[in-house]
């Protein structure tokens, strides 16, 4: 199947075809017509699949027919929430590479940055925002725009969106929609929780879904290294070396454990930035821009901050830490092998992960290669009860001792500067008493 037998318009599959998109995805194919004909959708279907065009095709082509020749003040008729800065900032983009030969106005918003620039392009007129839940409510809240005219209401990423706490705003935004409107519905997974949600927002909705979470990309080779927690970071960087032969997202389980990690390899040369969620929104847009640029060689991701980063043809993606919720594995492989494209996901499973390695194995029913040639073997057994007990005291221990010493450079940083303040002071006074006399 092309696109242009989905009936998509002449100035979308002239975008779509400079972008060397021939053939939808299963799930664009499904959604596309439906969406065209005006009907609420339900998409179940897992990061990598082609769900942002999806719903951006079909959205920009509506409004192109209704608006597309008006030549007055854009009205907003679509709104795209989505839980993530990262995830917003793609879909923006991928709204602009699509409308392209289109008069759609498109911005995007989300917290972090100030808000001026962001006010001012709405106030310009925008057919198409897209937007995350807090700055959305915010902007709303001060009177700089109102939702009366959207007609087009998606909610993207909902699982990752109720993950992250986000319910309460989206029943707040859901009070400001106007009843009358079409709403489109993405979730990567469906447990209670999305179901009920999604009955609150879709009326008699059509149901897409393709590549269940369970499943991993057919391109993606997957490989599971065994070591030592105490080796970890070695045999990284003997793979690195060794094997990793092109940029890579690793994956860190914490915010610290990802600036520990990217620590560790600027020493070693290697060059490399973490994003999370302790990160400004500059620092991360930096980062994530000179990992595309190939400006640096690796990425270290938290899972809720690599939501939505797409790379093209990015191959390697490295779990540090094995998650403990077996669909977070699937989502954060299915970084590489995206569009067709081959890739290789490398799990490096401590003692202590090996039990959820194993949960990852069951629910993907598939065993990933294990490689025991390398030079840091695991030699040691998970931790009994009684010694994680006193691992997690030694962190503890560990953990106030360094707060203790910030404290105590912080009062001694005082201490210098009051010093310093009281002799220029009284050098001062002694400059004036003196010119007095």
């Amino acid at each position: 199947m092309r696109f242009d037998e989905l009936m998509v318009i002449k100035p979308i599959l002239k975008a779509l075809n400079e972008k060397n998109y021939k053939e939808p995805t299963p799930i664009q194919a499904k959604a596309i017509p439906l969406i065209l004909d005006r009907k609420d959708v339900l998409g179940v279907a897992q990061t990598g699949t082609g769900k942002t065009a999806a719903f951006s095709i079909p959205i920009i082509q509506l409004i192109h027919k209704i608006d597309g020749k008006n030549n007055s003040k854009p009205k907003l008729r679509s709104l795209i929430v989505t839980p993530t800065r990262e995830l917003a900032i793609q879909i923006d983009e991928s709204i602009r590479d699509y409308s392209r030969f289109t008069q759609i106005k498109h911005t995007v918003i989300f917290g972090g940055v100030k808000q001026m620039k962001q006010v001012k392009r709405i106030q310009a007129g925008v057919h198409i925002l897209v937007a995350t839940p807090g700055r959305l409510l915010d902007l709303i809240g001060q009177g700089i725009f109102n939702l009366n005219d959207v007609k087009l209401f998606v909610l993207d990423e909902a699982d990752r969106m109720l993950d992250m706490g986000f319910i309460h705003d989206i029943k707040r935004l859901l009070k400001l929609l106007p009843e009358k409107r079409q709403s489109l519905f993405f979730s990567a997974t469906m447990p209670d929780n999305i179901v009920t949600l999604s009955k609150t927002i879709l009326k008699h909705p059509q149901k897409v879904e393709v590549s269940p979470v369970s499943s991993t990309a057919e391109t993606i080779q997957q490989y599971v290294y065994y070591t030592n927690r105490i080796d970890k970071r070695n045999l990284l960087l003997h793979l690195l070396k060794n094997t990793i032969d092109d940029q890579v997202l690793l994956f860190a389980r914490t915010k610290h454990g990802a600036d520990k990690i990217a620590r560790f390899l600027k020493k070693e040369k290697i060059k490399s930035a973490a994003i999370h969620g302790n990160k400004s929104q500059n620092q991360r847009q930096k980062a994530l821009k000179d990992f595309k640029e190939g400006k640096i060689k690796l990425l270290v991701a938290t899972d809720i901050a690599a939501r939505g980063i797409d790379i093209d043809k990015l191959q390697y993606v490295v779990n540090f830490n094995i998650p403990n919720i077996p669909e977070t594995y699937v989502h954060r492989i299915g970084r590489s092998g995206r569009a067709g494209n081959n890739g290789i996901a490398i799990s490096i499973s401590e003692p202590e992960d090996n039990v959820f390695m194993k949960d990852v194995q069951k629910l993907i029913k598939f065993k990933a290669e294990t490689i025991d040639d390398h030079p840091f073997p695991q030699t040691e057994k998970p931790l009994t009860a009684k010694e994680k007990k006193e691992l997690n005291k030694e962190k503890q221990k560990r953990k106030m001792a360094a707060i203790e010493a910030r404290r105590q450079k912080r009062n001694n940083d005082g201490i210098k500067k009051n010093k310093r303040n009281s002799k220029s002071s009284n050098k001062r006074s002694g400059a004036i008493s003196k010119a007095k006399r």
